[in-house]
Parts: structure tokens; C-alpha cells; sequence
């Protein structure tokens, strides 16, 4: 009796665990979405190049013009191409009220629909044109947010403490329109607070938090006295091969490259179509894992986009066994 009692004991606790597993199995990818989504949105409330307009290929403005001419709702993008800083912040901060709505459970399935709704304007925009699809991470967050657009935020939720409210309503005979009007009431005070404190971080940060952005060459700002660039052994760059220093100005890596016997040029690292870091040259391209563009590891050419820009090109020059990195050419 004893053995029965224990393993029956034993398996009561097993179903108890798995059962718990099972109502808390979105709760991970809840909490990844949610803190991804409020990072995006600070990242580029505090971006300097965000709302920097059409001279910046890294703003809002440029990114949705280079992705104009090769998205298959290209038609659809001229309001934000005409009004970019309205745009601008509309995306960053409904990735703010997506993220605190996922996190906290407010709402859960109107987050989720929002979520997905910016994922998948994001995959028809920027990274529709990826090549294998698996490398553009916009269709993973689409689907991503499926299961909680079906399920909601049920548990640890401020809308799992609404509905266990309401069940108790219920159960002391207050009326279905009553208990409605009471959870509608407070799931609307709720959303009123944190979108406040979601707008007041965001107002702050897009107000101070920002990084200024580089001051551009001839913008007034006095020319220091030329320094010599860093400089690599000739023999780290064999034709084809390449070798990695840093820009004293920004501080990002530059490819040294030997295309052909004797000739050296830079390359900026620096993909020009949304910022991700290019991989070093190989078979004469130069690859961005983030969306699928190619440059040609010679020129810094597109090869194949969605990037519209070349990457920026140093120019090199050869002091006996050491190669140097001079200033920027083209940007």
C-alpha cells in the first residue's frame, strides 16, 4: 500500500508539473518580445541617425526610400517618405506600447496584433528580398507573435488579474454588464498609466538620451592636423584576402583589400543599408548577414540589395613592408 501510495503521490506531482509547464509555456517568449520590442524602441528614440533625414543613409527616411523601389507594397510607403519624422515616431513608440503591453499583459492579444502588424510591415519593407528567407529575422517575429495573438497573456498578467476579478464578481451575482463596465473601466486605467509612462520615457529619451550624431567634414567644424592612419604588414593581405583596422574618426572597422596584385583599397564594414557589420570578403563579395545584401569586395559596389549605397572606400598606400589606411573617399 505503502508503494502504491507514493507512486501514485509520485505521478499526482508529475501531472502537477506538467500541467503547470504547460500554462506558463508562452511565458518565455512573451517576456523575449516584450523586452526586445521596448529595447528597439529606445534604441531608436535614442539614435542620433533615426530621425536624421535623407542625408543620412542610416535614418528612417533613407531606409524607407532604399527599400521603396524593391518592397512589394513599395505604393504604399509615400506618406511615410513625406512625412518621415511622423512616421519615425510612430514606429519607435508603438514598439514602446507593443513591448510594455506584451510585458506587463494589458491587452495581450490587441499587443500582439501590433506586434505582428509592425513585424510584418517590417519583413514586406526591409527584408522580403532575403535570400534564404531564414536569414531575415522580421517573418521569425511575424510568427513569433501568433501564439500570443491566439492565447492573450492570461497569467502573471494585469489581464489575468482582470478576468480572476471578474470571475469573482460573477460569483458574488454582481450582473455580466456590471462586471464588463468594471473590467473595461480598469483595463483602460491601467493602459492610460503605463502608455503615460511609456510616452514620458520615450519623450525623455528622444529629448536627451540621443547620441550626438558625427559632425560631417566641411560643416564648419576646424580640420585637425592630418594623423597618421593605422597600418597592417603588407603581408596579412594576400590578393583576395583582407585585413581588419579601425577608423580613428568613428571608430569602425575598415576591410584593407588587395583585389588585384598591387592595388589596395578600404573598405568600410558598415552596411549601408540598415547598419548591421558586413562579414570580411570572400570569393570577391562582401556579405551583410543581417538582410541579404552583397558588395563587391573591389569597389564596394551593390551586388545585390536590398542595399541601394556602396560601402564607404579609404583610400591605402604602401610605406615599404606596411600598408596604411588613409582618410575616407566616398561615403
Amino acid at each position: 500500500m505503502a508503494t502504491g501510495t507514493g507512486s501514485a503521490a509520485g505521478g499526482g506531482r508529475t501531472t502537477e508539473w506538467k500541467a503547470l509547464g504547460s500554462r506558463y509555456a508562452l511565458l518565455p517568449l512573451r517576456l523575449f518580445l516584450g523586452v526586445t520590442f521596448v529595447y528597439a524602441a529606445f534604441d531608436k528614440l535614442s539614435d542620433a541617425h533615426y530621425l536624421a533625414g535623407a542625408g543620412d543613409p542610416a535614418s528612417f527616411y533613407a531606409q524607407t526610400k532604399a527599400a521603396e523601389g524593391s518592397s512589394p507594397v513599395g505604393w504604399a510607403l509615400g506618406p511615410a517618405l513625406h512625412a518621415p519624422t511622423f512616421f519615425g515616431l510612430l514606429v519607435a513608440f508603438g514598439e514602446l506600447a507593443v513591448g510594455l503591453g506584451t510585458l506587463f499583459g494589458l491587452w495581450g492579444r490587441v499587443a500582439a496584433l501590433g506586434g505582428a502588424l509592425l513585424s510584418a510591415s517590417l519583413w514586406l519593407t526591409v527584408s522580403f528580398h532575403t535570400t534564404p528567407y531564414y536569414l531575415g529575422n522580421d517573418l521569425a517575429y511575424l510568427l513569433a507573435w501568433t501564439p500570443l495573438l491566439l492565447a492573450g497573456t492570461p497569467y502573471l498578467s494585469v489581464d489575468g488579474y482582470l478576468a480572476a476579478r471578474a470571475a469573482r464578481d460573477r460569483a458574488r451575482g454582481l450582473a455580466e454588464d456590471a462586471v464588463r463596465r468594471r473590467a473595461l473601466l480598469d483595463g483602460g486605467i491601467a493602459a492610460v498609466a503605463l502608455g503615460g509612462a511609456g510616452l514620458l520615457s520615450g519623450s525623455l529619451t528622444a529629448s536627451f538620451g540621443r547620441d550626438e550624431a558625427p559632425v560631417a567634414a566641411g560643416a564648419g567644424a576646424t580640420s585637425p592636423v592630418p594623423q597618421p592612419g593605422p597600418a597592417v604588414p603588407a603581408a596579412q593581405v594576400p590578393v583576395g584576402g583582407s585585413a581588419t583596422v579601425k577608423d580613428p574618426a568613428s571608430g569602425d572597422a575598415v576591410y584593407i583589400v588587395q583585389p588585384a596584385a598591387g592595388k589596395y583599397a578600404g573598405l568600410s564594414s558598415v552596411c549601408t543599408h540598415s547598419g548591421c557589420a558586413v562579414n570580411p570578403p570572400k570569393d570577391g563579395k562582401l556579405y551583410c548577414p543581417c538582410h541579404g545584401s552583397t558588395f563587391d569586395a573591389a569597389t564596394g559596389a551593390v551586388i545585390t540589395g536590398p542595399a541601394v549605397k556602396p560601402l564607404p572606400t579609404y583610400a591605402v598606400t604602401r610605406n615599404g613592408d606596411q600598408l596604411e589606411l588613409g582618410p575616407q573617399q566616398s561615403s
